[in-house]
């Protein structure tokens, strides 16, 4: 069986408090990742619009335009901004998300930037299935309002380690993205979200947990810190689970970074244990790998 993480790696999730002034979120998501750095960690994660607040009408006022790329710095602070983290940490950087403005179409996407740990972007994606849900009584939200949904799935290659699957919060409910992922030879799906008070509560584990247990990889989530005064309220509970789908990790709700040790046995054993990966019946149902997209492993940027 081969080996899908290369050699352990020490992973970073940074559950990150953030406010209305970009350029003080992107000092201190500076500041969390190298503590994140200095502890070990060679994998980090930031949450789901973490340079910004998360709603609609804030999106087009912070988004920044990614293409052609590289942008300039004023066309997209985040972008220098994060290069520039990850080249201090020396460790791998998947940016959370942030609003991009594509300027040919006028298109707003909410959108993941991963660098290496030269500063170089290695993957970019843009939110494929957008958060559009009307729970009455509870809580309505339609980010199609205002984005645009992303057309690629993503798969990003870190030489030394091997692939991780991105996706972003609502993607996570299509189990597609993860298999895809999985059986394209990810060892971690890793997933920035901003789940709510009403979703959190019923679906925020129990989904990291069933495309663990579905893929047997591990799966790790990356939610804000929760601020009640802000107009959209995270759940947080940023966390971590293993193949086997047990939680090897979890903040509450205030700012926190999770950390977890990943090494190959884990994915080993546990598919040998339950062998569902030699187990499938495609006789009977389809491979959802041979009609995808083919994942990027990076950006062709124009």
């Amino acid at each position: 069986m081969a080996s899908l993480l290369k050699k352990p790696l020490k992973l970073a999730l940074v559950q990150l408090a953030s406010g209305t002034d970009k350029a003080v979120n992107l000092s201190h998501a500076r500041s969390k990742v190298l503590e994140a750095a200095k502890a070990g960690a060679k994998l980090i994660v930031l949450p789901e619009c973490f340079n910004s607040p998360y709603g609609t009408q804030y999106f087009p006022k912070y988004a920044e335009t990614l293409l052609p790329s590289p942008p300039t710095k004023e066309q997209s602070p985040s972008y220098h901004a994060l290069s520039a983290i990850a080249a201090e940490a020396k460790a791998y950087l998947v940016g959370g998300s942030i609003p991009e403005l594509e300027p040919t179409t006028n298109k707003f996407y909410n959108t993941s930037l991963v660098f290496s740990p030269t500063g170089a972007l290695i993957g970019t994606h843009r939110k494929v299935h957008l958060f559009d849900i009307d729970i009455p009584g509870k809580i309505t939200f339609k980010e199609s309002e205002v984005l645009s949904p992303g057309n690629q799935l993503t798969m990003v290659d870190l030489p030394e380690y091997g692939k991780i699957g991105l996706a972003i919060c609502y993607d996570i409910r299509f189990p597609e993205l993860a298999m895809i992922a999985a059986r394209k030879d990810a060892f971690i799906l890793i997933y920035p979200g901003a789940f709510n008070l009403t979703t959190g509560p019923m679906h925020w584990s129990l989904l990291a947990r069933a495309r663990a247990v579905d893929n047997q990889v591990y799966v790790a989530l990356c939610s804000p810190a929760r601020d009640m005064d802000a107009t959209y309220n995270a759940y947080g509970h940023t966390l971590i689970t293993n193949p086997l789908a047990e939680i090897l990790g979890e903040a509450e709700d205030k700012e926190e970074i999770i950390y977890a040790d990943l090494e190959n046995d884990s994915i080993q054993n546990t598919r040998k244990g339950i062998p569902v990966y030699t187990q499938r019946r495609f006789d009977l149902y389809p491979d959802v790998t041979l009609g995808a997209a083919a994942p990027r492993l990076r950006r062709r940027d124009t």
